[in-house]
């Protein structure tokens, strides 16, 4: 697979931009910064770039809204397919070209190959922060046990899409809980996942969700919420999907 695209949703990421981007061109070549309304030096030291495409929100709307333009940028583009890694130093880049081998392994095509930092442990590991370990493991048993999936990282924001496949989904989620939604949907669409192995970085064990979010309690509410939500959405093309949701089968 020749044709492409790194993607990274920045937000506020003027202490790792440079060195992120440096390290992610090593191992791709077509790279689109989606800036989601930065308010540090982010902007300044993005327009002293020219090795890369940045979009721009105006305002701050979510990661999971940064993932949307990063998607259509790449569904325009005509791209085959798109990685996303975080710009906050927790994903190693040199993995980049092993998640785009794995959309095509073995014979098989792959439309989803989503890292896990749980699916294999790795000397350099670090211990994840423990509400968001223990929100992780419920919500991943949660998705597992609804959708038949066997998934061991809800939330890790390093994957590979094949193009085709992201043309079947309607994301619109646009916060941190936008995984959620794309899983449901993935599912109702029976598209072909695989995790793939990554090691566990933490860095700012301390970095903020932002508003309410901080908070577990209120995090795993607002989580439930879009996972019901999300049902809702899909429940005309996957009805099965309904009755799931209601008995936890």
């Amino acid at each position: 697979m020749s044709n492409w695209i790194v993607a990274l949703p920045i937000f506020n990421e003027e202490v790792h931009v440079n060195s992120v981007l440096d390290e992610v061109l090593r191992y791709a070549t077509d790279v689109v910064v989606i800036d989601d309304g930065s308010t540090d030096r982010t902007p300044e030291i993005l327009r002293t770039r020219n090795d890369v495409t940045v979009i721009t929100h105006p305002d701050n709307r979510g990661y999971g809204a940064a993932l949307q333009t990063a998607f259509e940028y790449a569904i325009k583009q005509n791209a085959d397919a798109i990685v996303t890694i975080d710009c906050d130093g927790q994903h190693q880049p040199q993995i980049i070209p092993q998640l785009i081998e794995q959309l095509d392994t073995e014979g098989i095509e792959f439309d989803i190959v989503s890292g896990s930092r749980y699916l294999e442990e790795f000397a350099s590991d670090k211990a994840a922060p423990e509400d968001r370990r223990r929100i992780n493991v419920e919500i991943t048993r949660q998705l597992n046990q609804l959708l038949n999936l066997n998934l061991t990282d809800t939330f890790c924001g390093f994957k590979a899409y094949r193009v085709s496949a992201l043309k079947k989904l309607r994301i619109t989620e646009p916060g941190y809980a936008m995984p959620l939604q794309l899983w449901i949907q993935a599912a109702c669409a029976k598209l072909n996942i695989v995790e793939f192995p990554v090691p566990r970085i933490y860095l700012e064990e301390e970095r903020s969700f932002g508003g309410s979010l901080d908070d577990a309690i209120k995090r795993m509410a607002h989580y439930q919420q879009v996972i019901a939500k999300a049902f809702e959405e899909v429940s005309s093309d996957c009805p099965g999907f309904s009755a799931l949701q209601k008995t936890g089968a």
